[in-house]
């Protein structure tokens, strides 16, 4: 990520799409310095003082909004919303010095995939503006399996690999509606996500692609051995 980070233009403004902020409709947080939210148990104490000092930015929050108001979305307003440790680290890894305005903006989990996309095609017309939408979950995410990965299985089960390998392959293919059908069509789906949620900010990036977007995978790499945390890149396409 610090060296994707390095290659990339300088943002006018990152927008933070964390699975860890999932509200009934779409929510734009507008707080000029948003707080570092730990919100994680049982880590040790130091991971509880680290700080990301970002700089919110209420005009970028409100062309965020009225985007999504032109695209047909409802949208509400988050005066004090900080940054979810799903947001707070990416930025912290990519953007050290803090030195781009950061607006979060919420999933909505009831949604499904069809939901998320569409948010990420709303906010397409921001990327040709300067922004960045940096989307954060995980690939996989069974937090059953990950309390008693070391009791169950010694090793990475195989169906972690086996779903991010298909998920690679129809991302890199463009087939979306293959994606959005993951549920029916990946393998080993509802192990791989019993709930939907921490997959979704990634169809919020994917959208924002626009038709025929161009995907790219940085990193393919598994933590906790069940925990897929692959990097994709996705740039707009050119129109057919």
């Amino acid at each position: 990520m610090v060296e994707t980070a390095r290659r990339l233009p300088q943002p006018r403004v990152v927008v933070v799409v964390s699975a860890h902020w999932d509200t009934t409709i779409p929510t734009v947080g507008f707080a000029g310095r948003p707080e570092t939210i730990h919100d994680y148990y049982g880590f040790p104490a130091e991971l509880y003082r680290l700080r990301y000092p970002a700089t919110g930015c209420r005009e970028a929050a409100e062309e965020v909004v009225q985007t999504l108001l032109a695209a047909g979305l409802p949208v509400e307003r988050d005066a004090a919303r900080g940054l979810d440790h799903g947001a707070w680290i990416p930025l912290r890894t990519m953007f050290p010095d803090a030195d781009v305005p950061v607006v979060p903006l919420s999933i909505q989990s009831h949604g499904g995939p069809a939901a998320a996309w569409q948010l990420g095609r709303s906010l397409a017309p921001l990327v040709e503006r300067g922004f960045l939408i940096l989307a954060s979950g995980n690939l996989t995410h069974n937090l059953a399996d990950f309390r008693f990965r070391d009791t169950r299985e010694p090793d990475t089960p195989p169906y972690v690999r086996r779903f991010a390998d298909w998920f690679g392959d129809r991302l890199s293919a463009g087939d979306i509606p293959a994606v959005l059908d993951y549920r029916q069509q990946a393998p080993d789906a509802a192990r791989a996500h019993p709930s939907d949620e921490h997959l979704l900010p990634l169809y919020v990036a994917l959208g924002a692609a626009g038709e025929r977007p161009a995907a790219r995978r940085l990193h393919a790499g598994i933590d906790d051995r069940v925990l897929a945390m692959d990097i994709f890149a996705f740039e707009q396409g050119v129109p057919a």
